[in-house]
């Protein structure tokens, strides 16, 4: 499977750190760190990443909009991790062809991925809450996703 990301206006180095980390244990090909997404070198991503900054590809975007239409025109299936309760689908029953890369897109720890992003996107998951909080952290939750999206193959 092949995997991008795109960071999308993500504000904490440390989590920026952490889905560096978290992109080498499961063999990601490259991050997009786009809009005001922090990028390395820096050492509070370093602390978090612990040089899996230096070992995964990444590129420094401004727009997000203009990547997700580039990488569409080159065959990616663009996918959002969101909590969007109108267009969702739990992750664990998103099925998709393996021969097609994905890319994920995480977004800002507050407010999310903008709706003119999600509307470019051809899927949005969601990993459903059984508690009273309605999102995970979004290092942790882009650990539950890279671990999931392998297992959803057809």
């Amino acid at each position: 499977m092949k995997l991008f990301i795109i960071c999308h206006n993500i504000r904490s180095r440390e989590n920026v750190g952490s889905i560096f980390r978290t992109s080498d244990a499961f063999g990601i090909g490259k991050i997009f760190l786009a809009g005001y997404t922090p990028a390395p070198p820096h050492p509070k991503i370093s602390k978090t990443a612990l040089g899996a900054e230096n070992l995964i590809p990444w590129e420094k975007v401004f727009s997000t909009t203009r990547l997700i239409k580039k990488l569409k025109s080159e065959g990616f299936l663009i996918i959002a991790l969101e909590n969007n309760r109108s267009r969702h689908i739990d992750i664990s029953k998103f099925r998709y062809n393996p021969k097609k890369p994905l890319v994920l897109i995480l977004g800002n720890e507050v407010s999310g991925i903008p709706p003119r992003i999600l509307k470019q996107c051809d899927k949005v998951l969601e990993i459903p809450m059984k508690g009273k909080k309605e999102s995970l952290n979004v290092a942790v939750a882009f650990g539950v996703a890279a671990y999931a999206l392998p297992k959803n193959r057809p």
